[in-house]
């Protein structure tokens, strides 16, 4: 019985308003996983519980991705669906983030109103578990999900990051995002 060989991607960094954001790529040039630097411990978990073994080399990230992303920060909020992705999670993973990119930059929704759009109104707690495995930050708009009473909880990369991109899109008006976007020099 052999073993399986490790799966290899590209990574690579972009700088952005709210930190630097780890680019991983597949040979094909789609994108894998984007997360930020100082999370990359979580990152390389969930692209190992997604892919199996795993090997990151420093690579340039396609073009393509890096000119929507820094397009998207820039403001020009559509520009993420160009990005091409691929995500290896469960089956009810995938409904989740192929989902998540249908909620329009500017919005939010619920847990629970994401749950219920996917014909299982009683699995919100589901949905945020694998919202929380999502490996694709910002591409797959994780930080749309809300708590029911509006409140801004869980973030991969963090509530400050969270609040930021949300004020970035028009969700939540700036000042909402307070000392976050003061901290990172965005006004």
């Amino acid at each position: 019985m052999s073993a399986k060989l490790p799966e290899t991607f590209g990574i690579d960094r972009l700088k952005t308003p709210i930190g630097v954001a780890l680019l991983v790529a597949d040979r094909d040039g789609v994108l894998c996983a984007l997360d930020w630097e100082d999370h990359e411990a979580r990152m390389r978990d969930l692209l190992r519980r997604q892919h199996g073994p795993i090997a990151l080399k420093g690579a340039p990230a396609p073009r393509g991705i890096v000119q929507a992303l820094s397009a998207y920060f820039a403001g020009e909020l559509d520009r993420l669906a160009s990005i091409p992705w691929r995500v290896a999670g469960t089956p009810f993973q995938r409904k989740v983030w192929t989902a998540l990119p249908r909620i329009p930059p500017g919005t939010t929704v619920s847990y629970g109103a994401l749950a219920a759009s996917l014909g299982s109104p009683r699995a919100m707690r589901a949905v945020g578990h694998a919202n929380g495995a999502n490996p694709i930050s910002v591409v797959i708009p994780c930080h749309r999900l809300i708590g029911a009473d509006g409140s801004l909880v869980k973030y991969g990369g963090g509530l400050e990051r969270k609040h930021w991109l949300l004020a970035h899109e028009g969700a939540i008006a700036l000042e909402t995002a307070g000392a976050a976007t003061e901290i990172r020099g965005v006004r």
